[in-house]
This record gives structure tokens, C-alpha cells and sequence, in this order.
């Protein structure tokens, strides 16, 4: 079984040396685009976090037919899913649709009346105003300016700026708003640029598919996923974490075993656990006391003997065999309890020892980059026929990706083997088989994980054309064959270990070959040609170059102040920073 690699070398040979290298040559090919509309995970930066929203906007309006403002309100009310809008709308119809989310379509403010009068009395402050100083919403209802400005400005210091209600009894219209931007503009343009605000972060508070970066200070991006939630990504700033819990990638663990094994890692209780194991409070000042002796009459640092069977305080006259004056009752009820705690101790120590192990590796070997940098350059220069050293860059790859599997498989099995979440869900026998199977896999890898990172330290820079002609294919079928040992694990996982328990609360993120995927950056370019928000969305363009396109636009410009309603904002700073300024 350990020499796994040795003994299936001929089922993994190519026949052809360099085809073996063609698989791992660019980690970007498997990263290809998975449908026409685009990658399946993508940065949002500040720049292009306006041209996402308008995206989703304009699927809505030219498929309602709507305008701007209602198609906001539609997807703020569906959380920006405008393939759920879509369903209702075809299930349901589109006045359901429209009524549900506050939405009115007859537009009365647009009707011209015959005889307007000169003055119209506000029903809020009961006061005659100017019919120019009053506004009729969508829905009909007409107050003074005055009104519906502090009835804005009440509504967003509450909090539902996203979507506010006209002011009349009984009416669940939301509020054109082009006219609450207009009218907060006028006498407070602190609290438009904040309900602006508000409504471009909603694309990302409100959207399931669009979450922020949990990056530390934060880099400002967001990350959008076109297909599963449950995915691991690495966003443009280098931070691999797991969409759906937001917290580093994890997988083959599931959400809650990751959220379990930190919290388990990350505070005292195993500290406390040891102490219940291999210490006995005092009788007297209760201070934990650790026997150092083979005798069982113990004495505390504040002169108390007591018995370490029993824990009741005694004389000092004893024995071998006994203590004068006193007999254990409760000994073997209090040795079944200790051995209990212990075996949990050490179950924990074996999981967290192995888990640390490949942690280490892994940080030892992140070193091993510049080292093997240095290898490839030393033999370049040399008078070989090899001109090609891919293979060992993804060499070096497939060992960083396979420690992390490995690193977190035993955090997996801790929980996966043990009583704390599926004791009622397996018999003993059941898990025997299931625990054998699992850690058949896992040394498996686990062996072949070690050779490669032996491999890959040999001074191959020193050896002959020959020499390194054979490290080369072991380094390669050796990459092989742990990329085929991580997906059998991966399946063994989810077919044959979570497949028939709790699947909908432990699903795990899917392998990837080329590792976490790196978001591809939506990038924007912004014109002046007619477009009301001047924004281009350019969802094909690769987003590292900055080149221009064919109109001479650059795609990495900062985003026009008219797009943004008259303000740009900084996504990095806090909203109370913005509110204040």
C-alpha cells in the first residue's frame, strides 16, 4: 500500500514525455470560462462595482420593460437574484410581481391634469403650498417637498434607504429614487451622497452571489460566483477563502467541522481537559495538584494531604498499600471518568499532532519556491539539452495543494470518526469500515505527498542530463498520481462517507485540479457616448493588462463622478467615515 506510487508508475506513464508535462504546463487552462456568458467567479473592485449592478439592471429592464428605478426595486426586494425575479414573473405574472415588491406601474405624477391648481394642501402638514413645491410619487400621493424630504431623511438614518415607502396611509409603493436623490440634493447633499451609498452596497449586503472579501485590513473587492455557492476562491489581493462561511479554504472539511475544529483549536479547553486528566484539586485551597510520585498520599503546596484515588483529605501516616485512617469507596467510578477524559485527550492529540505536521510542511516548503527558482536558473545556464522546466513548478504546485488536503483531512476525520456529530447516525461497525476505508485513502496520499517533497529537494541543478531526465518523470507520474488520489478522496467523501447523513449541512466545496480558483477581476471601461450611467461593462477582458480597446478606453480608469450620481466613493472606507465627510 505505501509504495502505491512505485507499483502503478506503468497505469499513469505516458507515452509521450512531453504530453505528460502539457496537463500542468498553465494553471490557467483549467480555469477556462464553463459557459458563454463568462468566468465563474469574479472580482469586484470600487471601480467595477457600479458597472455589476447595471448588468443585473439592465436584464431586468429589457425583460420588463421598466424603468431604472423599478428594476432596482424589483432586485433589492428579490436580493439581487434575477433568475428567481425571472421565475416569479413566469409563474406568477407580472402584476404579482409588481405589487409584491412595492412597485407601482401607473405613473400619475407623468399625467398632465387640465386644471392644476395653483396651491395643493399637504395632508402631512396640513399646510397650503405651491403645487411646484409639492411631488407626486408613481403611486399618486402628493405632499409638499418639505415632508417628503424629512420623511427621506428619517427613513434612511433608520436604515431602509433601500427601500422606501410613501408617506400616505396604507400604501406600500416605494419611492422614485431619481426624485429621493433629487429632493435630499437640494437642502442635504450629506444625505443623498449616504443614501447613494446605500444603494450600490446593496448589490453586495443584499446578494447571495456577491460577497465581500473577508481579507484583514480589507482590500475593498467583492467576490461574485456565476454558479455554486459552495466554492473556495482566491481573490485579486491573494486570499484563499471559502464562500460560503468566509473563512479560509477548507475543504474536505464542512463549514461547521471547520467552525468546530478552530474554536476547539482555538480556546482552552483541551488546557482544561489535560488538567482533568493528569491533576486532582486540593481539599482544602482547591488549587490543581500533579502527582509526581508512586505513592497515592500527596500532599499540597499548602500542607494538605489528601488521597490521589479519591481526592479526600487524610493524615499524613500511610503505607504502600494504605493510608491510616482511610478507605476509597469511589475509586472506580472516578478511574472510569479519568480514562474517559484521557482517551478523548490523546484522540485529539493524535488528529491535531498530524494536523499540525502537514500545516508545517506546508509553511517549510512555501520556502522551497525560491530555492527550486534558483535550481531552474543554475540550470538553464548549464550547456543541457533540457531547456523545459515546467514540471518542476508544478511539481512544486501539486505539493502545496495536496498538503492543504491533507492538512485538513484530519480535521475531517476528527469529527467525521468521532461522537460529536454523527454518533446516532452510524453503528460501531458502520464506522469501523467507514474509518478503515478513509484511512486507507489517506495514506495512501499521504506517502506519495512525502516522496514528491523528497523529490523535488534533490540539487537536480548538480546532476547529469540522464539523472534528471528520470527525476523529471518521477516528479510528473508522482503528480499524477496524487492528483487522482485527492479526487478519489474527495469522492470517497461525499459518496461513500457524507452521502448518506446530514448532506445538506456538511457539503463540502468540490475538488479542483488546478487548486482554488483565482476570481478574474471584472474589468470596465467608461465612455462618454450615450449611455445614461456612461459605464461599459467588459466581462471578457482579461483584467491584469490595463489595455485599452478599440474606442482607446482604458480598462482600469477610475469610474466617472456622473456615473455615481455626483460622488465617488471609497468602498475601503467605513460608512460612518463617509457619512462624516
Amino acid at each position: 500500500m505505501e509504495d502505491y506510487a512505485a507499483s502503478s508508475d506503468d497505469e499513469y506513464r505516458y507515452s509521450d514525455p512531453e504530453d505528460s508535462v502539457d496537463a500542468f504546463d498553465n494553471d490557467d487552462n483549467d480555469y477556462q470560462l464553463v459557459s458563454s456568458k463568462g468566468p465563474s467567479t469574479q472580482v469586484i473592485t470600487k471601480e467595477s462595482l457600479l458597472a455589476a449592478q447595471k448588468e443585473d439592471l439592465r436584464r431586468v429592464m429589457d425583460m420588463l420593460s421598466v424603468r431604472e428605478q423599478h428594476a432596482r426595486t424589483l432586485l433589492i426586494f428579490h436580493r439581487w437574484d434575477v433568475e428567481k425575479l425571472f421565475a416569479v414573473y413566469v409563474d406568477r405574472g407580472k402584476h404579482f410581481l409588481f405589487s409584491e415588491a412595492g412597485v407601482t406601474v401607473d405613473e400619475h405624477r407623468d399625467s398632465n391634469s387640465t386644471a392644476a391648481p395653483s396651491t395643493i394642501m399637504c395632508e402631512i402638514c396640513i399646510e397650503d403650498v405651491p403645487s411646484d413645491e409639492t411631488t407626486k410619487m408613481d403611486c399618486g400621493h402628493c405632499f409638499c417637498n418639505g415632508c417628503w424630504t424629512e420623511h427621506f431623511i428619517v427613513k434612511i438614518n433608520e436604515g431602509q434607504s433601500k427601500r422606501i415607502r410613501c408617506m400616505a396611509h396604507k400604501c406600500y409603493s416605494i419611492c422614485d429614487e431619481a426624485v429621493v436623490r433629487t429632493l435630499l440634493s437640494k437642502k442635504h447633499p450629506d444625505m443623498a451622497e449616504k443614501y447613494e451609498r446605500f444603494l450600490l452596497e446593496s448589490y453586495i449586503e443584499d446578494n447571495k452571489r456577491v460577497k465581500w472579501c473577508p481579507s484583514t485590513p480589507h482590500c475593498g473587492n467583492a467576490i461574485r460566483v456565476e454558479d455554486d455557492e459552495l466554492c473556495e476562491v482566491e481573490c485579486s489581493c491573494g486570499l484563499q477563502f471559502c464562500f460560503s462561511c468566509l473563512s479560509e479554504a477548507h475543504s474536505p472539511c464542512s463549514c461547521l467541522m471547520w467552525e468546530l475544529w478552530a474554536k476547539k483549536c482555538r480556546d482552552e479547553s483541551e488546557t482544561v481537559n489535560w488538567i482533568t486528566v493528569h491533576t486532582k484539586p486540593c481539599p482544602k485551597c482547591h488549587k490543581p495538584v500533579e502527582k509526581n510520585g508512586g505513592c497515592n498520599l500527596v500532599s499540597c503546596i499548602c500542607g494538605q494531604a489528601f488521597c490521589w484515588l479519591c481526592g479526600g483529605a487524610t493524615g499524613r501516616e500511610h503505607t504502600w498499600s494504605s493510608i491510616a485512617g482511610h478507605s476509597c469507596g469511589r475509586y472506580k467510578e472516578q478511574e472510569k471518568t479519568a480514562e474517559r477524559a484521557k482517551r478523548d485527550l490523546y484522540r485529539y492529540m493524535h488528529y491535531h499532532n498530524r494536523y499540525k505536521a502537514h500545516t508545517d510542511s506546508f509553511k517549510l516548503e512555501s520556502k522551497l519556491k525560491e530555492t527550486i527558482q534558483e535550481k531552474i536558473a543554475v540550470s538553464e545556464e548549464k550547456d543541457s539539452t533540457l531547456r523545459d522546466y515546467s514540471w518542476v513548478n508544478n511539481g512544486l504546485s501539486r505539493l502545496f495543494r495536496s498538503r492543504r488536503v491533507l492538512s485538513y483531512s484530519y480535521a475531517f476525520a476528527f469529527y467525521m470518526f468521532g461522537d460529536e456529530l454523527f454518533k446516532e447516525e452510524m453503528t460501531e461497525a458502520q464506522r469501523e469500515i467507514k474509518q478503515n476505508l478513509f484511512e486507507d485513502q489517506q495514506q495512501q496520499l499521504e506517502a506519495n505527498v512525502e516522496k514528491l517533497s523528497k523529490i523535488l529537494e534533490e540539487p537536480f541543478e548538480t546532476f547529469e542530463d540522464d539523472k534528471v531526465m528520470e527525476i523529471r518523470m518521477q516528479i510528473i507520474n508522482l503528480t499524477t498520481i496524487i492528483d487522482k488520489l485527492c479526487q478519489k478522496m474527495y469522492e470517497c467523501i461525499e459518496n461513500d462517507l457524507l452521502g448518506s447523513l446530514h448532506i445538506g449541512v456538511h457539503n463540502i466545496a468540490p475538488y479542483k485540479s488546478k487548486g482554488i480558483e483565482k476570481a478574474s477581476e471584472l474589468s470596465v471601461c467608461w465612455t462618454n457616448e450615450a449611455n445614461n450611467t456612461g459605464v461599459t461593462a467588459e466581462l471578457d477582458r482579461p483584467s491584469g493588462s490595463g489595455s485599452s480597446d478599440d474606442s482607446g478606453c482604458s480598462s482600469r480608469k477610475r469610474a466617472r463622478k456622473e456615473g455615481l450620481g455626483g460622488a465617488f466613493f471609497d468602498l475601503n472606507l467605513p460608512a460612518e467615515f463617509v457619512d462624516r465627510n
